[in-house]
């Protein structure tokens, strides 16, 4: 191929070496740590809306507005998509490109070298763990309501065991290593359930719309109510704004936080290696899923802020049911129920195998051990899917995980930053590899990818912001102690392999 023939430059070494898009691509033929390729377009966007309808149609909607932004929470789900759109298309040019698993960690491996790439794959470790685990744990509390118990919580001695979160992820684990097709299928009939929950929700709540709950689109500021110091947003601590809820300081945190609700279009970029026809099947699976929800959600918010005020939504305990129980309409509580535990099943189950295969190129790669990278019979790495579900469930079944979203959304936020000056780099590195998709107007949309998305990091709080740093400062130790040495060896014993030949 043209490509292959193609002068490159030479190789950094240490921690800025670069792993060439040709190895990567090389390395997927290895027969010990081969992924089977069946998942269609379809497929693709199959996961992506299946992770992205979750807990945030069902749970975020109500809170953010009642709290945070009033009836424009519909406004800051459209700015958070637009954030989104624009990092999706450098995800779809970078994923047609490099059609191998891992994401934005193999993405960064290619352009900016071994260290980021390790960090950004850190970061999505991060991610992926706790979103699984906290979602997990909301599938738990829903099962509950459609048992009709409290919680699916037993008390062991002194410590309380959620037996629910457990099962679920258990199951998930079960069906991930049995394969990615059978996963996908699982994933297409309960996805198939929630969408039709959420359009009903959208048809039944457009009759109970009052224009009057509309205004004021955007509440006025309450300045002091969403705390002070470390509680409050990096930008209003910086400009010495203070805490305020509503107005537009609220507007924009609203931004940031349905920003969780979108999380998980990128997972669909993870299993590029797994794809039939990655060039043409990865774009629009990334696209296609975004454009989807995006749609769902606007409409979704739309119908709640009309239903009921946003002044009756406030507090920790709002649904999306809230409203519809306030309308008289108790039948819809159990639907929603329904809908939402069905929701929540798929979400644990990508942002699971979105986790497996960023530590699956890792291994890979001699970042983590690479025996873990092993495939097994059904073409799926058994082992780091083991380990996987066992630490999810863990999370999921013996900490009470309280509401992570923020720091759920730093870390997606810095991998689309990244992903998207990386998009820009290969442009300039490798103008000789052929794309399956092109970013248009180059370079300004990875530009404003970029500030959209360093713009809803500074709208995150404080708080948020030291526990990522800190957990960034574990992974440099862990990089330099173990990971480092690692490569450098799995490197040397290639090159005298390679001598002997």
């Amino acid at each position: 191929m043209e490509h292959e023939r193609a002068p490159q430059a030479a190789p950094k070494t240490g921690i800025f070496r670069t792993k060439s898009v040709e190895q990567s691509i090389r390395d997927t033929d290895d027969p010990d740590t081969k992924l089977r390729k069946e998942l269609t377009s379809w497929d693709l966007t199959v996961f992506g809306v299946a992770v992205v309808i979750g807990a945030g149609i069902f749970t975020l909607t109500a809170r953010t507005a009642g709290n945070v932004a009033g009836p424009s929470v519909s406004l800051a789900f459209v700015l958070a998509a637009i954030a989104c759109g624009l990092a999706a298309l450098c995800y779809a040019e970078f994923a047609s490109t490099v059609p191998v698993a891992g994401s934005a960690y193999t993405f960064s491996y290619a352009t900016f070298g071994e260290f980021i790439a390790w960090i950004i794959g850190w970061d999505l470790v991060l991610e992926f763990a706790l979103a699984a685990s906290v979602v997990a744990k909301g599938w738990s509390l829903y099962l509950g309501e459609v048992l009709g118990a409290s919680s699916p919580v037993v008390t062991i001695g002194s410590i309380d065991v959620d037996w629910g979160a457990f099962l679920i992820v258990v199951i998930i684990t079960v069906l991930l290593a049995s394969g990615t097709k059978l996963s996908s299928r699982v994933s297409l009939v309960i996805t198939a359930i929630k969408v039709a929950v959420v359009l009903l929700v959208v048809v039944v709540g457009a009759f109970y719309i009052k224009a009057e709950n509309y205004s004021p689109y955007v509440p006025p500021a309450q300045e002091g109510s969403t705390g002070e110091g470390i509680h409050q947003s990096l930008l209003s601590y910086v400009t010495g704004a203070g805490g305020s809820t509503f107005g537009w300081y609220g507007l924009l945190a609203a931004a940031s936080l349905v920003f969780f609700a979108f999380i998980g279009f990128d997972v669909v970029a993870t299993t590029a290696e797994e794809a039939k026809e990655p060039q043409k099947a990865l774009p629009r699976g990334i696209l296609g899923s975004l454009a989807i929800v995006t749609v769902l959600y606007v409409a979704v918010t739309l119908v709640l802020t009309g239903m009921v005020n946003y002044t009756e939504l406030g507090g920790d305990s709002s649904t999306l049911a809230t409203a519809f129980e306030l309308n008289g309409l108790t039948w819809a509580k159990n639907v929603i129920s329904f809908g939402a535990l069905a929701g929540l099943t798929t979400v644990v189950m990508v942002l699971m195998l979105g986790q497996t295969r960023v530590l699956f190129a890792m291994s890979r790669d001699g970042l983590m051990p690479r025996g873990l990278a092993h495939t097994g019979k059904r073409g799926t790495p058994v082992r780091i899917t083991v380990i996987v579900g066992v630490v999810v469930a863990v999370l999921a079944a013996f900490f009470p995980i309280g509401l992570l979203e923020e720091m759920v959304n730093i870390g997606t936020l810095f991998a689309f930053v990244l992903v998207s000056i990386g998009v820009v780099v290969l442009r300039k590195t490798r103008p000789d590899l052929p794309r399956g998709f092109k970013v248009p107007l180059m370079p300004l949309i990875p530009i404003l990818a970029v500030v959209s998305c360093l713009w809803l990091m500074v709208n995150l709080s404080v708080e948020t912001w030291l526990r990522f740093i800190a957990w960034m400062a574990i992974g440099v130790i862990v990089y330099f102690v173990y990971s480092k040495r690692n490569v450098e060896k799995l490197l040397l014993e290639r090159e005298k392999a390679d001598s002997r030949e």
